[in-house]
């Protein structure tokens, strides 16, 4: 009942209700999270030669947003939009692999998925599933070291991305286990790390959203989802490394 219960939290967790405006939602994020010391060879080697730039976010359901209008307004539609604003000119897309399984299960598809859509980076959205699952973290760390192994091995960039933050989830769900995993492994694969948890907390700390709040609303989803696509954008851009334009650079 707990799992069923913490599950259903976390799916309607990007329907929060903000407490500020409902114009525009302030959500900083603050530079230290959305920076890494590692870069995406792949994505800026496709940016220099002026080649497309194709993105798969690999994930569960909280990588889309339900409605007429949701896939153009979820995060990964929004990064999108948000990549094409800091580097116009270029032909670069985002598309989505919804797969609610654990990161194990995962690894085990990435050859397929890498084989039909050809994609220049992944950014892997995981351990939500392993938690809900109360996978062995050990198991959890290999699934994701093997993942990473396999998507490297094929000349693809990564980018992790982990649990969402709800402090009604916190009291049924050991997100830490999962969440210290995911750093350790960034940090000795080379790969960047979107801390989801922490921005997402930070939000709520600094009353950006209420993400203790049950009401659901789909306008509300999309601010958050526009943040987060925002952020992802920010990160992207930032471990990519490359050289901008002057024109590009005020953006």
């Amino acid at each position: 009942m707990r799992l069923a219960l913490a599950a259903a939290t976390i799916a309607g967790l990007l329907l929060a209700v903000p407490v500020h405006g409902e114009e525009t939602p302030a959500c900083p994020v603050e530079d230290y999270l959305l920076t890494s010391e590692f870069a995406l060879p792949g994505v800026a080697a496709a940016y220099n030669a002026k080649e497309p730039i194709s993105i798969l976010v690999v994930g569960s359901k909280s990588s889309s947003l339900g409605g007429a209008d949701g896939p153009s307004s979820s995060y990964p539609a929004r990064m999108e939009a948000a990549l094409r604003e800091k580097w116009p000119g270029l032909n670069i897309s985002v598309t989505t692999a919804i797969l609610r399984s654990t990161a194990a299960e995962i690894v085990q598809q990435f050859e397929q998925i890498v084989s039909e859509r050809k994609p220049t980076l992944v950014i892997w959205q995981t351990g939500t599933v392993d938690a809900l699952r109360s996978v062995d973290p050990d198991d959890f760390r290999t699934a994701l070291e093997d993942g990473i192994a396999a998507l490297q091995k094929k000349g693809v960039d990564v980018i992790l991305i982990n649990l969402q933050y709800s402090p009604r989830v916190d009291t049924m769900l050991s997100a830490t286990p999962y969440n210290d995993t995911m750093r350790v492994v960034a940090q000795e694969r080379g790969v960047p790390l979107f801390d989801r948890f922490a921005i997402m907390r930070a939000w709520n700390e600094a009353g950006a959203f209420d993400l203790f709040g049950a009401a659901r609303g789909s306008g509300v989803a999309k601010r958050v989802h526009d943040c987060l696509g925002r952020a992802l954008a920010r990160l992207v851009v930032d471990v990519a490394r490359v050289e901008r334009s002057s024109g590009e650079a005020g953006r």
